[in-house]
């Protein structure tokens, strides 16, 4: 199965897999590892000038994982950000004796001071189009007065509202009936904790303008929970005071208003699931002078940049709605469907099943082949512009197996000497063993050398992460699922193993072995 490329794929080096030592391994651990590769690699070594050369790159290559690895510091903005994460600007002023946990609440803090920079660069404008529908005729249909009115047969559907809106640091909105809406949005932090947000805005309308401020107090109360206070001045003036706990896997949320005209409280939770699509499931209960008001529902993503949702609002007396959403990049489409005034069994129904049935048509007939072909395209376009940089890594491996060739050589001496172990054959990438998928192209290369030359005292140990990224090695197929195969020799007799790419290996083990009896 193909899986999309990352970029770290093709510009991150691996600094474990390359040094073939575990992400928990110790500064020991780490140290014999890179004396080793510089015995193997150092430029003195080799006479040849492009030897020397190749040796040269892979050296200074090997000395920088090491330099990365070996300083608690950059070693914990590695684990956690990867190469990327050293190259954010700041780093030298901070503190060397700051823990992971704080070394990534420092790199977020740089991250979002690299956003501002760029929202002072350029605009980042967010949209909204709310269409509101009034279907409760398929509903709150009365027989007897529609039999003498002609056309009564087929129920009516109306757009009763449309509101849009287009905001950049201003806010501008049209198309509601209240009229034209103008707003100026305002963020200050005010400590590292807490920030303060303030809405100004003017309502256009047939009675004058209507000038309205909002101001929003929050702080941070824990590393997931954040308080709020709200207060709305107007022509509907509030208090409202929250508290949302957002996790990995939830989303809390506690409130309470006190205003005018509407006074409620207001309880709700969602649940994360982890998986790929992030759908979410969510439920809350809101009750206040307007009535009660139950609502479910669910969104899930359905593209890289879309997500949409449904949620079944049930309420006394506001009676049954659906309200579907689609989030796609900035631009919001909200589309509230108000089924009846009562609460009719029938409509709670039609309501929460309808829009699971259209999804999942959708979703099989339309959506599912859409990705697919897109992520086909997408992977395609990957591997041509990659190219260039596998064809690098192709002859960067070459070159370390010839710089191995000399140190193998001694290595097998050793262990032919001793009985020890040998390996025979190794292919790195991905075979086909379904029959179902016969037509499709066999790619592995062969990395017995590089196998050969991490051999140490009759045992060969791989780490688990990427075998790409151990010397002698490169990606064959960019992109698509990979196996190691060895076949290898231990006290003279045969073995075989295979693993998956990421998998750890220890050999020589006795469920490798090969049996030739009968």
């Amino acid at each position: 199965m193909a899986t999309a490329l990352s970029e770290e794929e093709l510009d991150n080096e691996d600094y474990y897999s390359l040094l073939n030592v575990r992400r928990e391994a110790s500064s020991e651990e780490l140290k014999a590892a890179y004396r080793r590769l510089c015995m193997l690699y150092h430029p003195d070594k080799h006479r040849d000038p492009e030897l020397k050369s190749q040796a040269e790159r892979l050296f200074n290559l090997v000395h920088q994982a090491y330099e990365v690895l070996s300083d608690p510091q950059t070693r914990a903005i590695y684990d956690i950000y990867g190469q990327r994460g050293l190259e954010m600007e700041g780093w030298e002023v901070v503190e060397r004796r700051r823990t992971p946990a704080e070394i990534r609440e420092e790199y977020e803090r740089l991250q979002r001071e690299r956003e501002e920079r760029r929202l002072q660069q350029r605009t980042n404008p967010k949209g909204t189009i709310s269409v509101g529908v009034d279907a409760t005729d398929l509903f709150d249909r009365y027989d007897e007065e529609y039999e003498d009115v002609s056309g009564s047969g087929f129920p009516q559907i109306e757009i009763n509202k449309m509101h849009i809106s287009q905001s950049i640091e201003l806010e501008f909105g049209a198309g509601d009936l209240q009229g034209p809406l103008f707003g100026l949005k305002l963020f200050r932090n005010l400590t590292p904790r807490c920030f303060v947000t303030t809405n100004c805005a003017l309502q256009f309308s047939s009675r004058g303008i209507r000038p309205g401020l909002t101001t929003v107090l929050a702080r941070n109360l824990d590393k997931n929970t954040v308080g709020y206070l709200q207060w709305r001045w107007g022509i509907q003036s509030a208090m409202n005071t929250s508290i949302v706990r957002d996790t990995k896997t939830s989303h809390f949320t506690v409130a309470l208003q006190l205003g005018i005209p509407h006074s409620f409280a207001l309880i709700s939770y969602q649940h994360k699931f982890q998986d790929d699509d992030q759908t979410r499931v969510k439920g809350s209960l809101k009750a206040g002078f307007f009535g009660t008001v139950v609502e479910y529902g669910a969104e899930r993503k359905i593209s890289r940049h879309s997500v949409l949702g449904a949620v079944v609002s049930i309420g006394v007396p506001q009676g049954v709605s659906l309200k579907v959403k689609l989030n796609r990049a900035s631009q919001t489409y909200f589309f509230p469907i108000h089924l009846t005034d009562q609460l009719l069994p029938s409509a709670v129904f039609y309501a929460t099943v309808g829009p699971l049935v259209v999804y999942f048509a959708m979703h099989r007939l339309i959506i599912k082949p859409y990705l697919r072909a897109q992520k086909e395209k997408e992977l395609e376009k990957q591997r041509e512009s990659a190219a260039s940089d596998i064809l690098q890594k192709q002859q960067e491996a070459e070159a370390a197996v010839r710089l191995m060739q000399e140190s193998v050589r001694r290595i097998i001496e050793a262990e032919e000497s001793k009985m020890g172990l040998i390996i025979v054959n190794a292919w790195y990438g991905k075979f086909v063993n379904d029959k179902s998928k016969k037509n499709e192209k066999v790619k592995v290369i062969d990395v017995t050398v590089p196998l050969q030359c991490l051999v140490k005292d009759s045992k060969l140990i791989l780490t688990e992460a990427s075998k790409a990224g151990l010397p002698g090695f490169y990606d064959p197929c960019v992109g698509e699922e990979k196996n190691l195969k060895v076949l290898y020799q231990f006290r003279g007799v045969l073995h075989q193993v295979m693993v998956l790419d990421s998998e750890a290996l220890r050999i020589p083990k006795q469920s490798h072995r090969i049996d030739t009896d009968g």
